[in-house]
């Protein structure tokens, strides 16, 4: 059984910086892909980036290239979500989410598993 587990959210001021960690296990994850998502109240839940576990490929949603910065340390089963240059619209509970993939995957409903989230809030 996969299990996902986030931490790193808390309360920041706007431009300022937080690492979002997801812990993952449960199997390898050599043929997967590594997602972050956001869900602001009162808004669908948004794609944010994505990480190929096997080599490293990443993707960006529009709204955060180059402030956001996914990557992955394969020893420790970890995804990072590294976020700069916060801004109070960044509020919201961040998910990581994980799904059997070799081509990337920005659908929320195209991940099989899901974080319980973390929750960030950017104060102006």
């Amino acid at each position: 059984q996969v299990q996902l587990v986030e931490s790193g959210g808390g309360l920041v001021q706007a431009g300022g910086s937080l690492r979002l960690s997801c812990a993952a296990s449960g199997r390898t994850f050599s043929n997967y892909y590594m997602g972050w998502f956001r869900q602001a109240p009162g808004k669908e839940r948004e794609f944010l980036a994505a990480i190929r576990w096997r080599d490293g490929n990443t993707d960006y949603a529009d709204s955060v290239k180059g402030r956001f910065t996914i990557s992955r340390d394969k020893a420790k089963n970890t995804v990072y979500l590294q976020m700069n240059s916060l801004k109070p619209e960044d509020t919201a509970v961040y998910y990581c989410a994980a799904t059997p993939s070799i081509v990337v995957i920005t659908r929320d409903f195209d991940y099989d598993y899901w974080g319980q989230g973390t929750q960030v809030t950017v104060s102006s």
